[in-house]
């Protein structure tokens, strides 16, 4: 009998953008189910999009990092600026995870522009690093964003002072 984990392993690396958006909401619910806070609209949309951010650019973004500056990787100068452009976008990502509604976009719209450029470019011809399944970052990204404005948006002065 043959183990289902090789093939299961094999599939979540090649749909990363989607196992890391997975990984990320089901850490975001545990930690709602596990928190002694009270969960309202604000709360959810807040601790879903911290994890979402964590995983998918933080954590997503170091590994494409890794993969570029790690000493196999051949000397290449462009395979060095991809490295460290997406370390940049992974710290923002992380860093992000903890900030407030502006330091959040902001780290949806650098990774949002990346792909975009990458897909550009790999419809032009050219070889690109992201396939159209990455482009649900940036639209469960932005969806979690949006629900964090409205939700933070009808909560009082004295209510968002508390959370």
């Amino acid at each position: 009998m043959t183990s289902i984990w090789p093939q299961f392993l094999q599939a979540a690396m090649h749909y990363r953008t989607f196992t890391l958006i997975v990984i990320g909401l089901v850490l975001g619910a545990l930690a709602l189910l596990t928190g002694k806070r009270a969960r309202n609209g604000l709360r959810v949309a807040q601790v879903l999009l911290r994890w979402f951010l964590l995983c998918t650019v933080g954590v997503g973004f170091l590994g494409l990092s890794l993969q570029h500056l790690l000493p196999h990787a051949a000397p290449d100068p462009v395979g060095f600026q991809i490295g460290l452009a997406a370390a940049g976008f992974a710290a923002v990502g992380v860093a992000s995870a903890w900030g407030d509604v502006g330091m959040r976009l902001a780290a949806l719209i650098g990774p949002t522009v990346w792909i975009a450029g990458g897909l550009l470019g790999k419809a032009s011809g050219t070889a690109g690093l992201f396939s159209a399944g990455d482009l649900l970052l940036p639209l469960v990204g932005f969806a979690l964003l949006a629900w964090q404005f409205r939700a933070q948006r009808h909560r009082s002065v004295f209510a968002r002072s508390r959370l």
